[in-house]
């Protein structure tokens, strides 16, 4: 495990040109943080943090939501975690759950604890969020001209058999962002209509693995026209010059960035610091620098935000916002799923299915009847809310291998035989409509 520290020169210029008594002054108190977030966000708090906060000096563990998980459970010695902070719910949900967590106590005048039905804060106070995510669909506007296509303002407008092998699309299991995507349509459309277009979708899609999170560069490249991800992917590519542009489509939800505070922690008074800093006026402020591009949970600081910048609580009160978090949480590992054995392991021959559905329906057969069968989910929304579904399933956190065992394995491997059989059953009608 590497420890890195960064340092921006005007904080080091700034450093050298104290005046000689300031040097016999105590030594800064470190600060050790634990984060997912990159160099240009951390670079930038980091030194605001430090202008403000002289006292202390920041030291930065990264770690992937899934590997500071058990980082944060087992840590021992000098280096423990004064503060964590990184976007994964299910985390700070686990975390708080073994009581690794101290509850924040800080003036919260001013940070709504929702966004329409989404929960963004931890009811008790132990995880805060300090800002949002939203999901966005990437495009690149040349190409969607190439192909006759306008930029898609909803899901629905995904599956269009003229964006097939144009649309890049996240596989859930393993790209940590991409599970509440795909509850959002879910929720929105309803579980078997959801799962008829996540089905339609993928057949037209390149689907994009852990390793692959950089949609925005095929989209970007023109390689692909269409790309779903999180808007601060996005964003960075953006204001690094990448020819994209980008849409919230109308059903939408949020994916909160928390922080939080350790009990190993030894430095209590920093950690307090640090969490007041980021949900302070200046703070959230500083979410809005081009570097940076995220949401802010406090809504006061839209108010500078530039021309067309997505606010979250206007689309709310607009009724975008309507994705639960609490009632899919539990969820979300048996959707990524039953994502792998409905769409992604049998993806090529899903995608030879579909192909033979569009095109028998362009020369004006009607195909509804494949349709249903191609596009029925392996289990009913009322099973997998099922304690016997999810508790096997419960152990896999964003972009985390699954843990494997008996009862897991066995649902999988069910689920994936259902999807098999039904993909036969489409076959054998397609071959007896001649389609």
């Amino acid at each position: 495990m590497m420890w890195r520290r960064r340092r921006l020169l005007q904080g080091l210029a700034g450093a050298l040109a104290l005046p000689v008594s300031a040097w016999g002054a105590a030594a800064p108190r470190q600060l050790n943080i634990l984060t997912s977030y990159p160099d240009e966000v951390m670079a930038r708090f980091e030194a605001a943090f430090e202008q403000r906060y002289p006292q202390y000096r920041i030291r930065y563990l990264w770690r992937m939501p899934h590997d500071a998980l058990p980082y944060l459970e087992n840590q021992s010695g000098a280096d423990t975690v004064d503060v964590f902070w990184a976007a994964s719910p299910r985390t700070f949900a686990r975390l708080k759950s073994e009581h690794l967590l101290r509850k924040l106590e800080l003036d919260r005048s001013g940070l709504p604890s929702a966004i329409s039905k989404t929960v963004i804060s931890d009811p008790d106070g132990y995880y805060l969020a300090t800002e949002v995510a939203g999901y966005v669909v990437a495009y690149n506007t040349a190409s969607l001209a190439k192909l006759g296509v306008s930029p898609p303002r909803d899901w629905p407008e995904l599956a269009n058999p003229s964006l097939a092998g144009n649309i890049a699309l996240p596989v859930p299991s393993e790209v940590g962002f991409a599970p509440v995507m795909y509850d959002i349509v879910l929720q929105a459309f309803g579980w078997e209509r959801g799962w008829a277009l996540w089905s339609e979708i993928a057949a037209l899609s390149v689907l994009v693995h852990r390793g692959a999170t950089f949609i925005s560069e095929d989209v970007g490249s023109g390689k692909i026209a269409v790309g779903l991800s999180i808007d601060f992917f996005v964003k960075a590519a953006i204001s690094n010059g990448a020819p994209l542009r980008q849409s919230y489509p109308q059903h939408n939800g949020m994916n909160p960035g928390h922080v939080a505070l350790p009990v190993a922690g030894t430095n209590s008074a920093g950690a307090q610091a640090f969490a007041e800093f980021v949900l302070s006026p200046q703070g959230q402020a500083l979410l809005l620098h081009p570097e940076i591009r995220k949401l802010p949970v406090r809504p006061a600081t839209y108010a500078a935000a530039g021309a067309g910048e997505f606010n979250p609580f206007a689309a709310a009160e607009q009724g975008s916002m309507d994705y639960d978090g609490a009632l899919s949480r539990e969820r979300l590992n048996v959707i990524s799923a039953v994502f792998d054995a409905m769409l992604a392991q049998p993806h090529e021959e899903l995608r030879v299915l579909w192909h033979r559905v569009h095109a028998a329906e362009a020369r004006g057969m009607d195909m509804a009847p494949v349709r249903a069968v191609l596009s029925a989910p392996p289990l009913s929304e009322s099973e997998a809310r099922a304690d016997a579904v999810k508790r096997p399933l419960q152990a896999t956190l964003e972009g985390a291998k699954a843990s494997g065992n008996a009862e897991a394995d066995a649902l999988k491997s069910a689920w994936a035989e259902r999807c098999t059989a039904r993909r036969a059953t489409a076959r054998g009608m397609l071959e007896q409509m001649k389609a």
